[in-house]
């Protein structure tokens, strides 16, 4: 199977342009649940691609509002590769969407495109995901707040964190995606003097500071003050590990997530996500 019968054509890819704000990138990713959009400048000879910006760099940027300062420079690929080869491009460069360029911008082939490829059998594997998982597991704690989450997810670097309870069982599953959809941007000024935590909220690990008195403009994405409890999925679909790569993959594009935990029994022993998936067809 080749890019070009997988791919999502640029007639039908959502696109943010030249010049630009990062206020029209994430209404683009909170109404169709992207995990980033092809950036592009309208030229006389149609679209030129220019670069990507993923939800990822949304989050950790949060006071860039230029798209220029946001875009990545992610690897192109050629319509007449190989699925595999696309794979293979992805894991290489930690891509999950790679523009297809052949002079011009052709469209784009995502990790969604590579798993519907195994799941439908155009793209053959017989490999087992426990082959593939990793057995290193991103959780936090249920009762947490949602915002101490979200830096959890930032600075493990991964796009999802399992929920325990307080007997430390898998609870649910929080992930980007479900950050993104609350998420909002707010203006205006904060004091940046005198500030001091609440000595009596568990979560307030900086203590007490005094900084002067001064007041900042802000621009800054602001999440909801609840528990992950209440916007993570609780009914979460597992694997074993002697699922098929192509048995994971179906269950990804049914129930439209990337990352399916890992269990044994009723224990937790890691974790496949899509890009795990497409690692078995690219061996």
């Amino acid at each position: 199977m080749n890019v070009a019968d997988a791919m999502t054509p640029r007639s039908e890819v959502v696109t943010a342009e030249l010049p630009g704000t990062r206020s029209d990138v994430l209404e683009y990713l909170q109404e169709r649940s992207f995990s980033s959009v092809p950036v592009v400048k309208p030229t006389d000879n149609g679209p030129e691609y220019r670069g990507l910006i993923s939800r990822e760099t949304l989050i950790e940027q949060p006071d860039e509002d230029q798209l220029v300062m946001l875009m990545e420079e992610v690897p192109t690929i050629d319509a007449g590769a190989t699925i595999a080869d696309a794979a293979e491009l992805m894991l290489a460069d930690g891509a999950r969407r790679v523009p297809v360029v052949d002079g011009e911008f052709e469209g784009i082939v995502t990790v969604t495109d590579v798993v519907h490829a195994i799941a439908n059998g155009d793209a053959e594997t017989d490999e087992f995901v426990g082959d593939y998982a990793s057995p290193d597991v991103n959780t936090t704690y249920e009762g947490a707040p949602l915002s101490v989450a979200e830096r959890g997810l930032s600075y493990a670097n991964v796009p999802y964190t399992v929920a325990l309870d307080d007997d430390g069982r898998m609870s649910g599953i929080l992930t980007e995606v479900d950050i993104i959809d609350v998420a909002k941007i707010v203006e205006g000024e904060e004091e940046t003097g005198n500030s001091f935590a609440d000595q009596d909220s568990e979560w307030a690990w900086e203590g007490i500071k005094g900084v002067g008195s001064r007041y900042l403009p802000t621009r800054d994405i602001e999440l909801p003050d609840g528990e992950v409890a209440e916007y993570m999925t609780d009914d979460v679909v597992t694997v074993s590990a002697r699922k098929s790569a192509r048995e994971a993959a179906q269950l990804m594009i049914t129930h439209e997530i990337e990352q399916i935990p890992m269990v044994t029994g009723d224990q937790l022993v890691g974790v496949v996500r899509d890009v795990d998936v497409i690692a078995a067809l690219a061996e």
